[in-house]
């Protein structure tokens, strides 16, 4: 694998903000699925959120399959809430076109998990198996248990709970390379 290459490849899609980290430090809790089956709006409604996803135990082990994880920080202040699913579709399907150009560099194990929810489509209609782009849906690390708390802080990037959509988000994408 040449990380200088895909490095390359992160920048030249507007990237630039990125750290790597080893699939071991993945941290994974059955917490995190809690959250999604008990406060998420998207919970049973998206083909890519739980129940529609591998097991916690799964996905733990998913993770140890990759030695570089590259971590993509990207942040942006909102006036309004709503605003950010407009941001994170395009955001999530730039990244799209990173996975594609890192795959097609000659690494065939990469697989990205977007930054939020898919939200590739308006409508989702909630189950993989009807799924309208299912080459492009992509999960979120949460909803593969990833506590994206613990594993950004591992790699010493901001995050915290916001109490007010005007404040600065820092959300996080991970693109699993080898």
């Amino acid at each position: 694998m040449d990380v200088e290459a895909i490095e390359d490849i992160f920048r030249e899609h507007g990237f630039g903000d990125f750290r790597w980290l080893n699939g071991a430090d993945m941290v994974v809790a059955e917490w995190v699925r809690m959250k999604c089956m008990f406060g998420c709006g998207a919970y049973g409604k998206s083909g890519c959120c739980p129940p529609n996803v591998p097991s916690v135990a799964e996905c733990r082990v998913f993770f140890q399959n990759y030695c570089k994880i590259a971590v993509f920080h990207v942040a942006k202040r909102v006036t309004k809430p709503e605003d950010r699913f407009d941001w994170s579709r395009d955001v999530n399907r730039k990244l799209l076109e990173v996975e594609k150009a890192v795959f097609l560099a000659g690494n065939q194990k990469t697989f990205l998990l977007f930054m939020d929810e898919c939200r590739l489509c308006l409508k989702c209609p909630g189950l993989r198996t009807e799924c309208k782009n299912p080459k492009l849906a992509r999960p979120s690390p949460e909803s593969l248990a990833v506590d994206v708390f613990t594993t950004v802080r591992k790699v010493g990037y901001p995050i915290h709970v916001l109490d007010d959509y005007k404040d600065e988000m820092n959300r996080y994408a991970f693109l699993l390379v080898e």
